[in-house]
């Protein structure tokens, strides 16, 4: 198992973005989206078919879908029955095509809502990366990529650290290889990017065990694949036939071992969370998935799927500073068609805005 520092990271300032006033608020709202393969107008050669100008796609369909999303974003609630939307002060993209894309976004129908700092990552020759961007200034942004082998996971993880209020969140964005050519083939490259996701764990358990960590993205699995499986896969329950399953796995002839390393991310359901069934190095993960979060966010052949995801670690839940309040799939209009599924966008006819819903988090300040 190799890891490397990628070097396409690009963090943006907007000069004419007016200052945020969420720095008021006791309360961040943090959401997670994939955006289903938000190319620009112009044509590089590695987009998408649909996405090319033989297709018909240009310029003025790529700003009429940017002005969709972003309106839609100013349709964000917090929670249901509330009339008046709360702008995310955080919102982290899956699929977007470059850094431009983000400085659209924020600078369009966004332009009042002081999304002032953009970050964006990808490997060299993507057709998509990964993004944030932010009400509160980036006090640190950096991505990781994952080789096995000769094998490179297709997008990096985006590390992004924020202090509102003065007090840290980081949080690490994933889109993690999908299930296409195969879903235990492919497994291997979403459990070495878990293990990625749980070095940097450890490593801020060590050096900041009180800063809050957000694992956001689409991890292109379930929160309980393992019961949907017969083998080891990268998000693991705490559950003792999953903790025997995955510590024989390091036994075993041709496993790669490293020390404190592990090739999976444990979810709880206990808050603060916790791992019960594994060994205390491991840290546990809270996930809000049949908690807060009901059905799904992804609808595949007729059937809800958990694959996008809101991780939290125990620092959202001692009572100290930033604490977990709350989130919700955001499952109405205009994400969700008459039917309750997503409204998939179509390049074709300019129709709809993403396959994916819209996960929201919001969290409180119990500093006095």
């Amino acid at each position: 198992m190799k890891y490397k520092l990628t070097v396409i990271l690009i963090s943006i300032a907007l000069a004419s973005c007016g200052v945020s006033k969420s720095v008021e608020k006791d309360f961040f709202i943090a959401v997670e989206w994939n955006l289903q393969a938000l190319f620009d107008g112009e044509e590089e050669g590695s987009e998408y078919g649909e996405y090319r100008e033989s297709a018909l796609w240009n310029g003025e369909k790529y700003m009429a879908r940017i002005t969709a999303i972003s309106q839609a974003i100013l349709k964000m609630t917090p929670e249901d029955g509330i009339s008046n939307p709360v702008t995310p002060d955080l919102i982290g993209f899956i699929e977007v095509e470059n850094a431009g894309v983000l400085k659209d976004l924020a600078s369009g129908a966004l332009s009042k809502q002081g999304y002032c700092w953009t970050a964006f990552a990808a490997l060299p020759g993507s057709s998509l990366g990964i993004g944030f961007i932010s009400r509160f200034p980036l006090a640190e942004a950096r991505a990781h990529s994952i080789t096995v082998g000769k094998d490179t996971a297709p997008r990096p993880i985006l590390e992004l650290r924020v202090e509102p209020r003065g007090k840290p969140l980081v949080f690490l964005l994933c889109h993690w290889k999908s299930k296409l050519g195969g879903e235990e083939a492919t497994e291997a490259l979403r459990r070495a990017s878990a293990r990625v996701v749980q070095r940097r764990l450890r490593e801020l358990r060590e050096s900041e065990a009180e800063t809050p960590v957000i694992v956001m993205g689409d991890l292109n699995e379930n929160h309980d694949e393992y019961y949907r499986q017969s083998y080891l896969c990268a998000l693991l329950p705490d559950d003792p036939d999953a903790a025997a399953l995955a510590l024989k796995s390091r036994e075993s002839p041709g496993h790669i071992r490293t020390s404190g390393s592990h090739d999976f991310l444990v979810l709880s359901r206990e808050k603060p969370p916790r791992a019960e069934f594994f060994p205390d190095q491991i840290p546990a993960l809270y996930s809000p998935w049949h908690e807060e979060l009901n059905e799904g966010s992804y609808f595949f052949r007729e059937q809800w799927e958990t694959i996008d995801h809101l991780l939290l670690s125990d620092g959202l839940f001692d009572n100290i500073g930033w604490e977990f309040s709350g989130c919700r799939v955001l499952n109405y209009p205009p994400f969700t068609k008459s039917n309750g599924a997503p409204d998939s966008y179509n390049p074709r006819t300019g129709r709809g805005l993403s396959d994916h819903l819209p996960l929201l988090l919001c969290l409180r300040d119990l500093s006095k």
